[in-house]
């Protein structure tokens, strides 16, 4: 019997075990942890069977939608959260609409995500959640920057950035997060604009609000921005050094240092890093924009 053989077999056999022991819900729970494992197929079986006992089971949908997008089926990914969007309880539905807006992440589909994360953001902002409102209009906005939509991107951070100083009672210290939040998104954007003198402006701005030492925490998010910038305007020498100190877990800073690994001729070390974000199956921005070119580097 081959390795893989044995590998499709204890497959098999450990699905089957699930299946005898546990009712929906908990297949669902046991498919999660594959999925976290990487084991998409696995728990893609383990959903199915979910799905078969109880037709209405939205997290069983949803959870099948994840790993569909982690294998890159983004038709069937979307095909499975939307029947889960379908059958959410209201309290539910929010999280559904999100996670489809990731799938059309995986895509670049910033247009198509806004139809998801739009109305999440009107809701929040009709109940006075500004804060909640806030982050969820940066997140739309860096789907759109990633997806080439430059105009959109700064429209969504620029209204982040005003509905998260509604907020009554705002600290000093929140003043400042959000301002150096503005401050790189603008430098980002102006990076991929072609306009480094503004993106220059911009970090040195950022750094200007770090430098109050109100948000220590965010000191780790300078390495990813002075590297961010220095790569999209053409200084792969700089974006190479500062995304090396940039948080090596977040997959899409790894996509960034491994496309300056390729530009500097230095391919092995690009391919390692798109092998190591193969191995990260989280559902969220950072995965939605490195898995796909990871998966692409790696099959030519």
């Amino acid at each position: 019997m081959t390795n893989m053989m044995r590998l499709l077999l204890a497959g098999s056999l450990l699905c089957a075990a699930y299946a005898q022991t546990s009712d929906p819900l908990d297949l669902v729970k046991q498919g999660r942890k594959l999925n976290n494992e990487g084991k998409q197929d696995e728990a893609i079986a383990l959903y199915k069977q979910a799905i078969a006992r109880d037709p209405n089971l939205a997290e069983a949908y949803l959870a099948a939608g994840v790993a569909f997008d982690l294998k890159g089926d983004y038709a069937q990914a979307q095909h499975h959260i939307s029947k889960a969007i379908e059958l959410a309880k209201p309290e539910a539905k929010a999280q559904a609409q999100r996670t489809m807006a990731m799938s059309l992440a995986f895509e670049r589909k910033g247009s198509e995500a806004a139809k998801y994360e739009k109305p999440i953001f009107d809701a929040q902002l009709a109940d006075k959640k500004f804060g909640a409102a806030a982050e969820t209009a940066d997140e739309l906005a860096r789907i759109f920057i990633e997806s080439g939509d430059l105009d959109n991107a700064y429209k969504w951070y620029q209204t982040g950035h005003e509905t998260a100083l509604k907020q009554p009672n705002l600290s000093d210290a929140e003043k400042d997060l959000w301002a150096f939040r503005w401050e790189h998104a603008q430098a980002r954007i102006a990076a991929r604009r072609g306009k480094p003198e503004d993106a220059k402006m911009h970090v040195e701005a950022a750094l200007a609000v770090i430098a109050k030492n109100t948000n220590p925490d965010q000191q780790r998010f300078v390495p990813y921005l002075t590297g961010y910038v220095a790569f999209y305007t053409g200084d792969n020498k700089t974006a190479i050094t500062e995304l090396q100190k940039a948080d090596q877990r977040d997959p899409f800073i790894l996509s960034l240092l491994a496309q300056a690994y390729e530009k500097a001729g230095e391919n092995e070390k690009a391919m390692e890093l798109y092998r190591k974000i193969m191995n990260s199956n989280i559902h969220n921005p950072t995965n939605a924009f490195a898995r796909p070119l990871a998966r692409k580097k790696l099959s030519s």
